[in-house]
C-alpha cells in the first residue's frame, strides 16, 4: 500500500475567483467528451484539460483512498486505510485490487494519475478539501466512468457544493447524535454485492447520522438502521432512516455509507464485507442494480377509462383482478352500480339488494376492454349503518392453472337467486365458468358449482372473497365474518345476544372462531374437473375428527381465525399463503375489553388458528362476555388454549392454539405492544405502549394484501420490475393517507411463527397516493410480464365512479451498470 503526503495548505480561495480561475475541459481518449462543468465566462488562457482513459482504470485494479480534511484528522483515517488496504489483498483473486492513501488533492487536476484509478474512496472529515479546479476534476473523473464511496464524514466534505452532495446523496442533520450506540441495521438489498452476504438484522455500534433532507427515493437505499433501538437524537429520521445508499450519478457510480464513524468499525468482519461489496460495484469488478428503488424510473398510468354514462363498460364497482399467462387482465365488480340504479334496501320488495357483478377483460395488445359477463348477485344495497348496507357480491375470482387452454375462471359471489328474504339469510358460493378466450365473453350456461355455504345478511361486514392457487393446484378460498362489531363497542366481536329470527349476527364465536362454519376461514380444496373438489392433506381439521362427540369440525378450514381476508395471495416458490383481514372498529385500546382495532397479515406456512375473535396481534386476548348480561367481562382469553363457550357454537369448545400474527396495525400506530403482568395479559395503556412497527399507522384503515414479486430473468418485458424486488411482499391499505403501501422482507427462520418482518419500504411514490393516484388501493397483482397492474377503487363507497380505474406500473431504470462490456475483469459479470 502506498501513502502519499500532503503537500498542500490554505483555505479554500474566493468562490467565484477560484471557480473562474480553475475553469476546466475535459476530454477522453478516443474523442468522448467528458464535459466537466465550466465557466463559460472564463478566459481560453486559464482552462486546463484534463484527460482520462474511458472508464477510469483498468483490469490492474486500483482503489484511492482520499483522506484530507479541513479540520483534525479523524482517527479512523489509519483504520479504515488499513482496513480497505486489507480488502484489496484478500478474498478471491478476481476481486483484489491495489490501494494507494493520499491526502494531497492535486491528484484531481492530474488526469494521467487520476485515471489510473477505478474508484476513489473519500475517507474524508468535514469543510472544505477540494478547490474548485480539483473539484470540476472530480466531476470530470465521475463523467468519464469513475466509482466513488463515501465514508462517514465524508458526507460533510465540501458543503458548498450541490455536485457533491448530489455524489455523495445528503447532507448530516444538526443534533444527530455524537455518542457511540449499538443499533440494528436492517438490510433491505439481500443482491447487491454491499449486503447480500450481512444478517438481515445486523446489530453494531456505530455513530448514527440524521440527514437534513431523507435520500430516500432519489437514491437506492439498501440498508437502513432502526431508530427504535437506540436514541437518534433531536433531528431523528423516523423509520425510515437510510444508512447505505448508491445510484449511478454523473456517468459513474456513487456508494455512500454513513457507517465507519468508529476506529473499532473497521475490524468487524461485517463491515469490512459491506465495504468490499461497495468496493466491487464502484471499481467495476462486479455489476449491481442501484437504480431499483429511484422512483422517477418509475410510470404509472391507467388503463380503462371513465365508464360512459349509465353503463359500466370500463370497469364495475372494483373489486378484485387477477393476470392471465397471455398478459390478459381480468378484474371484477362487487355489485353496486352507478348513480343512475335504484338501490333497493325494503326487505318486502324481490328485488332487494340486487345488483350486477360484472367481469371485464383488458388486453394489453389491443389495450381495450370487453364486459365478459354479469352475475345477478345480492350486494347491491347502498350505504348507510350495518343493520343496512351490505358487501356482498361478486367477491373474488381466480383463473385455473390450466387457463390457456380450458379457459376456466373461478368466482366467488353471492347469487341473488338463492337469497332468503324472510330469514335474511344467503349463500356464498365458488363457481367455475368458461371463458370464451378468442372473444373474452364467460359462458354464464357453463357454471358448475364448487362448493357453497350459508352466510346471514341481515347486518354487514367483511364478506372477505380473496382467492389464490398453491403449486399443487390446491385453492385457497378467503370467507369473511359477516358479523357486526357493533354491539361490542368495537372489541372482539362476541356478544352473544343480538339476532335475528334465531341466527346471531354481532357473535363471532358463531362463525369465524367455530370449526364447523365455513365463515371467517381461508379455506383449502383441490378441484377436480369435474366440478367437485377433494380435500388435500395437512387442512386443519380433516372434518372426521372424534373430538367432543364428532360432527364438529369442517375439513375445508385451512385458517380459522380471521376476519376480512379481502386479499389473499401465495407465494408458488415457497407455497407461503399470505393475507390481510381488517380488524373490529375500537378507535382505542380498553383495559377492560382488550386491544384497539388491529388490521392485521400474515405469512402462514401452516394451518393455524390466527385468533379472531379471541386474541389479535402477537396473542393479545379480548374479554370474553356472556349472558345474561353481556355488557359484563368475564376472564381474558386464553391464546394458548382457547376455548369457543358461545351458546351459539356447534363446533368444537377447545380449539387449536393461536398463532401470532406478521404485522398488526392501529390509529396507535403499527406494531403496538404491552408490558405483559404474570399472567401474560397487556395493560393496554397507551401510555404504555411501544411500536413495535414503526413504519405502520391506521386511522380509517382497511388492509389489502398483495403478491410476492417473483423476478423472471428469463423475460425480455421492458416493463418488468427489477430482481431487486424478487421475494418481497406487498402490504398495503385502501386508504393512502399514513397507512401501509409498502414492500417488507421477512426472515425465514420466523416466517410463519409470528416472527416481525426484518425491513419495510414505501412504496408511496412508485404507486402514487394522492387524489390524482392510486387513492383507495382494492387490489394489486403482478403480470408474467413483471409489471404491476393495481384497482383504485374510485372515490364513493358502494359505486364505481370516474376515478375508479385499472392502472399499470413499469420499470423504466434499464439494466444493471456498469455495463459488461465495461467490466474490469470481465469474467466476474454477476
Amino acid at each position: 500500500m502506498q501513502r502519499t503526503p500532503h503537500h498542500r495548505s490554505g483555505s479554500r480561495r474566493g468562490l467565484a475567483a477560484a471557480v473562474a480561475a480553475g475553469a476546466l475541459t475535459a476530454s477522453l481518449l478516443g474523442g468522448n467528451a467528458a464535459s466537466a462543468r465550466t465557466d463559460p465566462g472564463a478566459p481560453e488562457s486559464m482552462a486546463t484539460t484534463l484527460s482520462l482513459p474511458s472508464p477510469p482504470g483498468g483490469a490492474n485494479v486500483k482503489v484511492l483512498v482520499f483522506h484530507a480534511s479541513a479540520t483534525e484528522e479523524s482517527p479512523t483515517v489509519d483504520a479504515g486505510i488499513a482496513a480497505i488496504e486489507k480488502i484489496g489483498l484478500s478474498g478471491p483473486e478476481a476481486g483484489r485490487f491495489r490501494t494507494v492513501a493520499s491526502d494531497d488533492p492535486a491528484v484531481f487536476t492530474n488526469g494521467k494519475q487520476l485515471g489510473k484509478y477505478n474508484a476513489v474512496v473519500f475517507l474524508t472529515g468535514g469543510g472544505d478539501v477540494l478547490d474548485p479546479e480539483q473539484e470540476a476534476g472530480l466531476e470530470a473523473y465521475m463523467e468519464a466512468g469513475g466509482g466513488f464511496l463515501g465514508i462517514h464524514d465524508a458526507a460533510r466534505t465540501e458543503p458548498y457544493s450541490d455536485w457533491f452532495t448530489g455524489l455523495v446523496g445528503a447532507r448530516p442533520a444538526a443534533g444527530s447524535p455524537a455518542s457511540v450506540q449499538r443499533a440494528t441495521v436492517e438490510i433491505g438489498d439481500r443482491q447487491h454485492p454491499a449486503t447480500k452476504n450481512l444478517p438481515l438484522e445486523w446489530k453494531r455500534p456505530d455513530k448514527w447520522l440524521n440527514w437534513k433532507d431523507n435520500p430516500s427515493g432519489d437514491v437506492h437505499t439498501v440498508a437502513r438502521v432502526r431508530e427504535i433501538t437506540y436514541k437518534p437524537g433531536t433531528s431523528a429520521n423516523g423509520w425510515d432512516h437510510p444508512v447505505s445508499w448508491c445510484r449511478d450519478y454523473d456517468g459513474g457510480r456513487s456508494f455512500y455509507t454513513a457507517m465507519g464513524g468508529t476506529v473499532d468499525s473497521f475490524a468487524e468482519a461485517d463491515f469490512r464485507d459491506h465495504l468490499r461489496g461497495a468496493l466491487d460495484w464502484t471499481t467495476r469488478i462486479s455489476q449491481a442494480d442501484c437504480k431499483a428503488t429511484i422512483t422517477s424510473n418509475y410510470t404509472a398510468e391507467k388503463v380503462t377509462q371513465p365508464n360512459q354514462p349509465g353503463k359500466n363498460d370500463q370497469i364495475g364497482e372494483p373489486h378484485g383482478l387477477v393476470t392471465a399467462p397471455d398478459g390478459r387482465v381480468l378484474y371484477i365488480g362487487r355489485g353496486g352500480a352507478d348513480s343512475s340504479v335504484p338501490v333497493v334496501t325494503d326487505w318486502t320488495d324481490p328485488d332487494v339488494g340486487k345488483g350486477l357483478g360484472q367481469i371485464h377483460v383488458y388486453d394489453p395488445e389491443t389495450k381495450k376492454v370487453t364486459l365478459a359477463g354479469e352475475l345477478t348477485v345480492f350486494g347491491n344495497k347502498g350505504g348507510g349503518d350495518e343493520l343496512v348496507k351490505v358487501e356482498e357480491g361478486l367477491l373474488g375470482i381466480e383463473l385455473d392453472p390450466d387457463f390457456e387452454k380450458n379457459g376456466w375462471v373461478y368466482l366467488h359471489y353471492t347469487p341473488h337467486d338463492k337469497l332468503d328474504r324472510d330469514k335474511q339469510m344467503a349463500v356464498r358460493q365458488v363457481s367455475r365458468f368458461t371463458l370464451d378466450l378468442a372473444t373474452n365473453k364467460l359462458d354464464l350456461s357453463s357454471e358448475k358449482v364448487l362448493l357453497k355455504w350459508p352466510v346471514q345478511v341481515h347486518s354487514c361486514c367483511h364478506a372477505g372473497g380473496g382467492m389464490a392457487w398453491d403449486s399443487k393446484d390446491n385453492l385457497y378460498i378467503a370467507t369473511g365474518d359477516n358479523n357486526s362489531s357493533g354491539f361490542s363497542d368495537g372489541y372482539s366481536g362476541n356478544n352473544p345476544q343480538p339476532n335475528y329470527k334465531g341466527v346471531s349476527f354481532a357473535d363471532a364465536r358463531r362463525t369465524a372462531g367455530n370449526t364447523n362454519n365455513l365463515n371467517g376461514k381461508i379455506l383449502r380444496i383441490h378441484p377436480e374437473d369435474d366440478g367437485t373438489y377433494t380435500l388435500p392433506a395437512g387442512n386443519l381439521f380433516t372434518g372426521k375428527e372424534p373430538d367432543e362427540g364428532g360432527g364438529k369440525t369442517r375439513g375445508e378450514i385451512y385458517v380459522m381465525g380471521v376476519r376480512n381476508p379481502a386479499r389473499i395471495s401465495i407465494d408458488k416458490s415457497t407455497d407461503t399463503l399470505y393475507a390481510g383481514w381488517v380488524g373490529p372498529d375500537a378507535g382505542a385500546p380498553s383495559t377492560t375489553w382488550g386491544p384497539a382495532k388491529y388490521d392485521t397479515f400474515a405469512a402462514i406456512t401452516q394451518a393455524g388458528n390466527h385468533g379472531w375473535p379471541y386474541c389479535m396481534g402477537n396473542k393479545q386476548p379480548y374479554r370474553d362476555r356472556n349472558l345474561p348480561d353481556p355488557g359484563k367481562p368475564l376472564d381474558w382469553y386464553d391464546c394458548d388454549h382457547p376455548k369457543n363457550e358461545s351458546p351459539n357454537n356447534d363446533g368444537l369448545v377447545k380449539l387449536p392454539p393461536i398463532t401470532s400474527n406478521t404485522i398488526w396495525y392501529s390509529p396507535q400506530g403499527g406494531g403496538v405492544d404491552y408490558p405483559r403482568d404474570e399472567n401474560g395479559i397487556p395493560s393496554y395503556k397507551v401510555e404504555d405502549q411501544k411500536e413495535l412497527l414503526p413504519w405502520l399507522k391506521g386511522g380509517g384503515q382497511a388492509t389489502m394484501n398483495g403478491p410476492v414479486y417473483r423476478y423472471d430473468a428469463a423475460s425480455t418485458s421492458a416493463d418488468k420490475w427489477p430482481s431487486y424486488w424478487d421475494g418481497k411482499w406487498f402490504v398495503g391499505d385502501f386508504y393512502d393517507d399514513t397507512q401501509p403501501r409498502h414492500a417488507v422482507l421477512t426472515d425465514p427462520k420466523t416466517v410463519g411463527k409470528g416472527g416481525l418482518p426484518t425491513h419495510a419500504e414505501s412504496l408511496k411514490e412508485i404507486i402514487p397516493v394522492g387524489a390524482d393516484g392510486i387513492r383507495n388501493l382494492m387490489d394489486w397483482k403482478f403480470a408474467p410480464d413483471g409489471s404491476l397492474y393495481v384497482l383504485d377503487y374510485g372515490r364513493g363507497f358502494f359505486t364505481s365512479d370516474s376515478k375508479s380505474a385499472l392502472w399499470r406500473v413499469t420499470y423504466k431504470g434499464g439494466a444493471a451498470t456498469p455495463a459488461a462490456k465495461d467490466l474490469a475483469r470481465k469474467a466476474a459479470v454477476q
